[in-house]
Formats: structure tokens, C-alpha cells, sequence
């Protein structure tokens, strides 16, 4: 039998959440509170969030996450897991996830405009990532104006304990975010950045493949 085609309904509803997408990555102003600007969807999109944050660890409550997880989010690459509870605004919809990606405990994505994530990425618990913001003007932020700008994190970055990402951001390849961290600002690949606003510390060089942890040898405490 062949699938039954979408209603008309279903199509207008579809087409609606297209033309959320491309304005909320436009970097255009929008009123938040537009119904020109809500996916019909949103409300679903939050309760499979909400069901998904009340799985527990059982062998058939994984199951359940790695199905859901990849509903949820835009795309899931093999390997990935999201830690319950995460938070975000669209449930997780505009959030792209590589391949062996972990996120840990708390983290909040504010997924308005997309939000990638390259592979062997970490984000550590009660990391935040946000896309959304709003003018300086408060006449316009009275109007209930704002705009949303990506954010994007390339392969094997570290995001440490409570960093914040803010909107616009990319991080190149193999950085490293320091707990507490405020990424205000575009970083480059093969970097330690640190504080508020987060600064490159230093690069990350030959010697990080040597030593860790203040120049420990790894060849002498990594255990098999």
C-alpha cells in the first residue's frame, strides 16, 4: 500500500516551520512573540523534550533515547549521546550533533538559529550555548525584537563545566574551553581559551600529546 500523502493542513504547517528556519538564521530583526515566527510544531517539539528527560538508565530506557534523540534534533551522527536533562529552546530541533558527540548533565541549548557541533566533541555539564539574542535599543527589545546568529563547534573541542557559548560563535578544530568560560567571540583550532570573555591562553602543541595534567608523562599513568 502506498503512504498516505500529507494533508493540507500538514503541508501548511510544514511549510510555516521552513519559513521560521530561514528567519531565524537570517540574522534578521524579528518580534519574538510574532505569530509569523511560530512553528506550529513548538509545543511538540518541548513535550518529546520533556519525555525524553524523564528516561532513566535502563537497558530499554537507552533504547528509547537513541530513537528519540534522533527525532529530536536536526541531525544525530553514530555514537552520540545526550545526558538527561538537557534544555532547549526548540527542543533541540536546530541542533546538529556529529558523530560521537557527548553531552553531559544540564546543558542548555538556546537553539534558535542553528547550532553545530562537529564530531568527538565534548560538552561538559552545565554548558550553555545560545544563538538568541536582542538589540541594545529598548524601544525595540519593548517591541519584543531580536535576532539569532549559528553558532558553530568544529571536531574534537573540549567545552568545559559551566562555559557559556554566545551567538555568532565558532570554535576551530581541537580547542579547548575553560570551565566558566564566556565565548564571546570567534576562536581558532589548536587553542586553550579561558575566562571572561574567554582569551586564547596558550596553543595546544606537540608537548599536549606527551604530558598532561602540569607535565606528567602520559606513557607513565594512562592505565589499559
Amino acid at each position: 500500500m502506498w503512504p498516505a500523502l500529507p494533508t493540507k493542513d500538514q503541508l501548511e504547517a510544514d511549510n510555516m516551520a521552513k519559513k521560521v528556519d530561514q528567519a531565524l538564521n537570517s540574522g534578521d530583526l524579528y518580534r519574538v512573540f510574532n505569530s509569523n515566527y511560530a512553528d506550529p510544531h513548538y509545543n511538540d517539539y518541548l513535550e518529546a523534550m520533556h519525555q525524553y528527560n524523564q528516561l532513566g538508565y535502563t537497558p530499554a530506557d537507552e533504547r528509547k533515547k537513541a530513537t528519540m534523540l534522533s527525532q529530536l534534533f536536526a541531525a544525530v551522527g553514530v555514537g552520540s549521546y545526550v545526558q538527561v536533562p538537557y534544555y532547549a529552546m526548540w527542543g533541540g530541533r536546530h541542533v546538529y550533533l556529529g558523530k560521537n558527540v557527548y553531552v553531559n548533565f544540564n546543558c542548555t541549548f538556546v537553539d534558535d538559529a542553528e547550532i553545530r557541533i562537529g564530531d568527538n566533541t565534548m560538552l561538559a555539564l552545565n554548558v550553555t550555548i545560545v544563538t538568541g539574542t536582542h538589540p541594545v535599543s529598548a524601544q525595540l527589545r519593548r517591541q519584543s525584537y531580536g535576532f539569532s546568529k549559528p553558532v558553530v563547534i568544529a571536531a574534537n573541542v573540549w567545552v568545559g563545566a559551566g562555559a557559556t557559548i554566545l551567538p555568532g560563535v565558532h570554535i576551530g578544530a581541537n580547542s579547548v574551553i575553560g570551565a566558566g568560560a564566556v565565548v564571546t567571540r570567534d576562536l581558532p583550532a589548536n587553542v586553550v581559551a579561558v575566562g571572561c570573555p574567554a582569551k586564547v591562553l596558550r596553543a595546544i602543541t606537540d608537548d599536549d600529546e606527551v604530558t598532561y595534567d602540569h607535565g606528567k608523562v602520559i606513557a607513565d599513568h594512562r592505565l589499559e
